[in-house]
């Protein structure tokens, strides 16, 4: 992803990075222990100021800060753990060898659910499992699907469904993305 940088819109703000997330938890010590035992993240001090319970964890240039909530489950209608769900939210990070993943979260008696997403013979696998709180978190080796600019798509209109035409670099989505545009620029142009 580093390849692509995306800063030339106009008005864009000067961002550089994502810097870190906060999660809320029940519990800092359960969710320290998940956090460093599990995906390798360091404890780092965080300033004397606060005046809640909490810790920050750094590891792989992103920050994890936790924040102590005992009644988070007042925030939420679902006390029982949700199903692993792909397709929910989710953090997700790049990692270098999915077996090894698989095999680590095995040994610690985790639950998890895999996933394969291909796209023009290339294959990406992916790992989905929950920390103490319910947060999903996703381990992927992502960097394997080349990043394309929509700009670089070959632009088919939906009405090319029924006709044979080219393939195109681009799924359904960026198709109907790079439609939308078109629409708009036509009638700026007019």
């Amino acid at each position: 992803m580093d390849s692509l940088e995306v800063n030339n819109f106009e008005g864009a703000l000067p961002l550089l990075s994502l810097n870190h997330v906060s999660l809320l938890c029940r519990s800092v010590w359960d969710s320290m222990r998940f956090y460093e035992q599990v995906l390798g993240f360091a404890p780092i001090k965080r300033p004397s100021s606060f005046k809640f319970n909490g810790a920050w964890l750094y590891n792989y240039g992103i920050g994890i800060h936790l924040i102590e909530n005992p009644s988070i489950d007042d925030f939420d209608t679902i006390v029982e753990p949700r199903p692993i769900n792909p397709k929910d939210n989710h953090i997700s990070f790049q990692c270098t060898d999915v077996g090894l993943v698989l095999r680590r979260l095995e040994d610690m008696g985790m639950k998890y659910v895999t996933a394969l997403v291909e796209d023009e013979g290339n294959k990406v696998e992916q790992v989905f499992f929950h920390d103490p709180d319910g947060y999903m978190v996703e381990l992927c080796n992502c960097e394997n699907i080349p990043i394309i600019p929509l700009s670089s798509c070959s632009f088919k209109p939906r009405l090319s469904s029924f006709i044979k035409s080219a393939a195109s670099k681009c799924g359904f989505m960026e198709n109907a993305m790079m439609e939308s545009l078109s629409m708009e620029m036509l009638n700026i142009s007019f």
